[in-house]
């Protein structure tokens, strides 16, 4: 499996596609805000022959969806999430205008649910979605156990993990689902997060003051 990614918005938010030899791909957190981002994004796949199999969202606060409508419109691609964050969508457009950003190209659209345990699959690759709530009641986490990697969205970061003072957090829940969910897996499982720069559950075990 290759990954790329990508940083959008200023906050900024790591957008990944993943794809395989097969050239079906899956697209997490699309955060594109401008013409610039959306051009970036949707040139890589067309150079690459790649046909999305999936758009799936780590968690519902307004970064990481600003492409979803983009995404839809241009590609026809159905939205993936947990159920515990939908009602993140009522005020969408207002959280994003208190940091001036809009959203473009419509309404933001859910139409598949996924729960703890759940599997996407594209090309050869299968993803376990993982429910670790706590930063948001319906965050997910995706692992791939052949490829040894997981994307967290903003569950858990280098040195750090989500916050939880937002609509629906809980630091306890959070915690409990890293410990549980998480640091149970194999050491040298690499960590791709929301934000920032990527690790690995064994560093995370030794260096994030939250789970030392």
């Amino acid at each position: 499996m290759t990954i790329k990614r990508f940083e959008f918005n200023p906050f900024p938010v790591n957008t990944y596609i993943l794809y395989d030899d097969t050239n079906e791909c899956v697209i997490i957190d699309a955060g594109m805000i401008n013409e610039k981002e959306r051009e970036e994004l949707s040139s890589f796949i067309e150079l690459n022959h790649l046909q999305i199999k999936h758009l799936l969202n780590t968690h519902l606060h307004f970064d990481h969806l600003l492409g979803n409508p983009f995404i839809r419109k241009k590609f026809g691609i159905k939205t993936t999430t947990h159920t515990g964050d939908l009602f993140l969508l009522d005020r969408v457009n207002e959280h994003a205008g208190l940091f001036g950003m809009l959203m473009q190209d419509g309404e933001v659209l859910v139409d598949k649910l996924l729960n703890d345990g759940d599997t996407i699959t594209f090309g050869n690759v299968t993803l376990q979605a993982i429910h670790v709530p706590g930063h948001s009641p319906g965050s997910l986490v995706y692992y791939s156990e052949a490829e040894q990697c997981l994307f967290s969205g903003d569950v858990l970061f280098r040195r750090n993990i989500g916050r939880t003072d937002l609509p629906g957090g809980n630091y306890n829940d959070l915690i409990s689902g890293i410990q549980k969910k998480l640091m149970t897996l194999p050491e040298h499982v690499t960590v791709y997060p929301g934000h920032g720069s990527r690790t690995t559950i064994g560093f995370e075990k030794k260096h994030n003051m939250y789970l030392c």
